[in-house]
């Protein structure tokens, strides 16, 4: 499970330079356009994603194993709706992604095999309490943002936009 981990938040930093190194030709009015995505626009919906990742975060530091990587996250508010704008422009955006994906990477790095066996409890947005396996909610971290870059893909597609192979075949080494 960790080395399938260590894979994924690879996985998320490559796709993630990928989609912000093609909106560099976007001007910022059609990055804020609403195109009928679950949060709006391309911002909107990159936003979204920080937003999931720092609430999950937050909710990962109460993991006994007490996560020295996330320590940082005292420096990140609690956003108050999965459709916070935190970041309008691309350029602060872009800085908290890598931020972010460095993060998670150094987690998962600093994350051992006794803690994935741990059942995490947190509350979701609305209060409701939930106890998870800790290894299955990283997990769920990756797909969230491989759901939302997939609206953020298509959109940029329509756009004319490539950003290449988004394939995790391209992260998975021979054997």
């Amino acid at each position: 499970m960790k080395t399938h981990l260590e894979l994924m938040a690879s996985y998320n930093q490559w796709m993630n330079k990928a989609i912000f190194s093609a909106l560099s030709g976007l001007e910022p009015a059609e990055l804020g356009k609403d195109r009928g995505a679950f949060f709006g626009s391309i911002i909107g919906t990159l936003n979204h994603i920080l937003v999931g990742d720092i609430i999950w975060l937050k909710r990962f530091s109460a993991h006994p194993a007490n996560f020295s990587t996330l320590e940082v996250l005292e420096e990140f508010a609690l956003p108050s709706s999965l459709a916070d704008i935190i970041h309008p422009h691309i350029a602060p955006l872009t800085r908290a992604r890598d931020r972010m994906d460095s993060l998670i990477i150094d987690l998962i790095k600093e994350t051992r095999a006794a803690d994935l066996a741990y059942n995490l409890n947190y509350s979701n947005t609305q209060g409701k309490a939930f106890t998870k396996n800790f290894a299955h909610l990283l997990q769920h971290l990756f797909n969230h943002q491989t759901h939302h870059r997939g609206q953020v893909s298509t959109l940029l597609h329509q756009q004319g936009i490539d950003i290449a192979s988004s394939d995790l075949l391209m992260m998975i080494p021979d054997a």
